[in-house]
């Protein structure tokens, strides 16, 4: 199952819950205008939802004149297509999910809640190991990584409306791919058949073929609407994870094929982590108000997932150092209260050549 074996999705959940506590003691967290946006992305998702029921207030309304005419006592069709309206709109389209996320293009809050985190969880490193040697400590995250321009990493700087116009292309392109396998799978005979191959075809090159070969077997039987949430629920945990993470991106430099490469090793803890979060951000109105939780609680899976950057100066060869993750087997067999007791001295892996070897207080 190469890097999305069960361990390392169940330690990314993990990490969604203990980064999400420590995320919850930072005092500094609420000062910040994010859950006022998060409010405001409410209120314009329920306008916009309000809009997208008008077609579907329509059809409700011609099914009923339409009663007076016609016998419907014994229709099906009615029922499927109002049932189909309903999901669409509250599984498929997710506008203040989509709202929240847009923010990041438009403010800096979310950049400034991801910093003040990494500096949060650097203090509390400080603290639980204030009896220990300074010196056998890991080196910090944030006083190097505040040196770093947010507008010089991967993504590169780019103006606003371009930046909008990007991401409405993704947000478009995925929502199209779900509406079209949606429409597909109520094709008579062939129908059936849709929602198990995507699924299949999917996972397939993540999970490896007997796992996706069992989705596509289960397919067969189970509901339509458990499918489509389960597509939904993993492409949404992919996009989320990506955003979450922009903040390091958009500072520490890495190449399109090293970021490809350093995601295709970490994917499976990445996916427990944004799977977590995913599910709870379907819930109305609160799952809004996480995207700030989750936004800081990413700041603490960068420290178990990286190790400390260098300064900017010293920044050569460090992405391609952070492709593999030379420590993920050693991290995954960690007890859960163990988490926060990987040191690795002065920012290197204890797996390099010449490094310290690895402690746990």
């Amino acid at each position: 199952m190469s890097n999305f074996e069960p361990n390392a999705v169940i330690r990314g959940f993990q990490l969604t819950v203990v980064g999400t506590v420590r995320a919850l003691t930072n005092p500094e967290l609420f000062k910040y205008d994010h859950f006022r946006q998060a409010a405001l992305a409410i209120a314009v998702g329920i306008v916009i939802q309000l809009i997208i029921q008008i077609p579907i207030l329509s059809v409700k309304f011609s099914i009923w004149l339409l009663s007076w005419v016609v016998n419907m006592e014994d229709a099906l069709w009615d029922d499927k297509l109002l049932n189909g309206l309903e999901f669409m709109s509250k599984s498929v389209l997710q506008v203040p999910f989509m709202l929240m996320t847009l923010m990041r293009y438009v403010t800096p809050t979310l950049d400034e809640i991801f910093m003040q985190s990494i500096q949060w969880v650097d203090m509390t490193y400080i603290q639980k190991h204030k009896k220990e040697d300074p010196n056998q400590l890991r080196a910090m995250y944030y006083p190097h990584l505040k040196m770093y321009s947010n507008k010089g990493g991967t993504s590169g700087f780019r103006p606003i409306p371009e930046a909008l116009m990007a991401f409405f292309h993704r947000y478009a392109k995925k929502i199209g791919m779900m509406l079209g396998l949606y429409l597909l799978s109520m094709v008579v005979i062939i129908g059936r058949f849709v929602m198990p191959a995507a699924s299949f075809y999917t996972f397939r090159n993540h999970v490896g073929s007997t796992p996706a070969a069992a989705i596509f077997g289960a397919g067969l039987f189970l509901p339509k609407s458990y499918l489509v949430t389960f597509l939904h629920t993993y492409f949404s945990s992919r996009s989320l994870m990506r955003e979450l993470l922009e903040p390091y991106f958009s500072r520490v430099k890495f190449t399109p094929e090293q970021k490809r490469r350093w995601f295709r090793d970490r994917e499976g803890v990445l996916f427990g982590f944004a799977f977590a979060f995913t599910a709870v951000m379907r819930l109305p109105y609160i799952g809004v108000l996480m995207y700030g939780v989750a936004q800081a609680s990413t700041a603490y899976l960068v420290t178990k997932i990286t190790d400390p950057p260098p300064t900017p100066a010293e920044s050569e060869g460090f992405a391609e150092s952070q492709v593999t993750w030379a420590n993920k087997h050693d991290f995954l067999r960690l007890s859960l209260d163990n988490l926060d007791k990987f040191n690795v001295e002065n920012g290197r892996s204890s797996t390099d050549s010449g490094a310290p070897e690895k402690k746990f207080s």
